[in-house]
């Protein structure tokens, strides 16, 4: 079989490492030996001995998903094997969380990670019931998480003299020691008049990194994921 379908560019090469890599801009590859976690629905091929099974969240996370509409609906992949995923033809990056580190990501922009981390859900501090049920999934311990975003991500650092602000649709996640408040940048006067439709941003603060998407998720969108 001939012809440009078929070339280096698109035919998948024997892996070079165990556990995650990018395969291509839209597609993360994992070459799984024993677990790892994944969002449901996410993987479009694999090969060898690998078993795919919902993950439940427990009480908890399922009281916790019922109140703030923010969850991640994970699947186990278990096995011997490698299993490539993609969501939505949207691009695909990794980051690598170390000992110490946490990085708060929207559950939207999850693709799989390492069952070496740990996640829960919080109330993202400073948004209060204002900010229209502003809830992150925290990443913490030691190993590698997939993510997806429409788009190439913009990844902004903040310093203590210079804070961010960012549209609550449009941002993807940040890394920790970042401290997190409402800001509103419109006045009385220009709500009134019909308002700008920026009205009410995220600011954040110290050291680190915001990382946001380039256009914001439209209510449809958000509701999808």
């Amino acid at each position: 079989m001939k012809g440009d379908l078929f070339s280096s560019e698109h035919v998948v090469q024997p892996a070079t490492q165990a556990g995650m890599s990018v395969e291509n801009a839209k597609c993360v590859r994992y070459t799984v030996s024993g677990e790892m976690y994944a969002r449901q629905g996410a993987m479009v091929a694999y090969r060898g001995d690998l078993k795919f099974e919902r993950k439940g969240q427990g009480v908890g996370g399922m009281l916790k998903r019922a109140v703030t509409g923010e969850g991640l609906p994970l699947m186990a992949v278990r096995g011997q094997g490698e299993a490539w995923f993609a969501h939505e033809a949207q691009n695909c990056f990794i980051v690598e969380v170390e000992p110490g580190d946490q990085f708060t990501v929207n559950g939207r922009n999850v693709l799989c990670f390492d069952a070496s981390l740990s996640y829960e859900i919080k109330t993202v501090k400073g948004s209060g019931i204002a900010g229209g049920g502003l809830f992150n999934s925290v990443f913490s311990g030691q190993g590698r998480l997939g993510l997806v975003c429409e788009g190439n991500p913009l990844v902004i650092p903040v310093s203590a003299q210079s804070p961010v602000y960012v549209d609550t649709d449009a941002v993807v996640g940040w890394t920790a020691h970042l401290q997190t408040s409402l800001h509103r940048s419109q006045s009385l006067g220009s709500m009134l008049r019909g308002g700008s439709g920026e009205a009410v941003q995220l600011m954040l603060q110290g050291e680190g990194f915001v990382v946001v998407r380039p256009s914001e998720a439209t209510p449809q969108k958000a509701q999808q994921h």
